[in-house]
């Protein structure tokens, strides 16, 4: 059960169990409270009182589960988590119908979703694009949120189902996936997800390959390396996803300066504007054609 849990649910073994802590403390805390509070109306017990407690427990409940989540870091966990009840409860949870010819587009993440969010803005008004789902490897990533301000679905995935299981696969047809964008997505693809989506699988890295690519080579470990290196310029470059690290044909390249005061940090600063600037709008000219 618990192993079935932890895939459903995209969690380690710590955080399941943190997570299992919650729910059973945030069930004794609103049932506590609704006591408590029934005691104030001086109603006798009988079928009102159970009726009348059954009623203020299932108010409580969100509540107090996100209160107890807070100190056991388990907040972003079930905020997603209580965003999906209510839209189950409401009648949102079914998604529209979808529109001819519309081309949905997944976005695989692992950080805070920088990349994420200005292709989701790119795309929002777009009659064609659709950007249906956010795939996440890492709980309480701020890409999630940025899923759920958006009301993008968001699914977190177990490493175990997508590198040696149907590696989510059934997911993604069952979603009428068409094109993948990687944007700071830190595991390696597996092969039959990839042969799934030919030449539909695009990814963004923070330097100007084929140098500074390969294993490790990500986030301000690429800028470092750029710099110990003496490099007079780095670059993003933007292409299709096979087998190997960031080996896949180009499609893009665009380059910026670096000056002898820069920093990891400061050169990280350029690239975010170089992808800011250009991801959205290469994704698009693909998408287009």
């Amino acid at each position: 059960m618990f192993k079935k849990l932890k895939a459903h649910w995209g969690v380690n073994g710590i955080n399941l169990l943190l997570i299992i802590t919650t729910f059973a403390l945030g069930g004794s805390l609103c049932g506590f409270a609704g006591r408590k509070l029934l005691l104030l109306t001086n109603l006798e017990k009988g079928v009102a009182w159970v009726l009348l407690y059954i009623i203020l427990v299932t108010l409580l409940w969100p509540l107090c589960v996100i209160l107890i989540s807070i100190p056991l870091g388990q907040f972003a966990f079930f905020k997603r988590y209580l965003i999906k009840v209510w839209k189950k409860m409401s009648g949102r949870r079914n998604s529209p119908p979808l529109k001819k010819n519309e081309i949905r587009v997944a976005i695989f993440a692992s950080g805070a979703g920088s990349n994420a969010l200005k292709i989701t803005d790119h795309f929002a008004s777009s009659p064609v694009v659709k950007i249906a789902l956010i795939v996440c490897n890492k709980p309480g990533a701020g890409v999630l949120d940025i899923a759920a301000k958006n009301n993008i679905p968001a699914l977190l995935i177990d490493k175990e189902r997508f590198l040696k299981g149907d590696n989510y696969l059934p997911e993604l047809e069952s979603r009428k996936i068409d094109f993948i964008v990687l944007a700071g997505f830190l595991w390696k693809l597996p092969v039959p997800l990839i042969k799934a989506y030919p030449k539909k699988i695009i990814n963004i890295h923070p330097a100007l390959l084929p140098k500074y690519g390969g294993r490790g080579m990500y986030g301000d470990r690429v800028h470092e390396t750029v710099l110990a290196a003496g490099e007079k310029e780095s670059g993003i470059s933007i292409h299709y996803v096979d087998e190997l690290y960031d080996h896949g044909e180009m499609i893009f390249q665009a380059k910026c300066s670096i000056d002898e005061n820069d920093t990891a940090g400061s050169l990280a600063q350029k690239i975010h504007a170089l992808e800011h600037a250009h991801y959205p709008r290469v994704i698009d000219s693909l998408l287009q054609k």
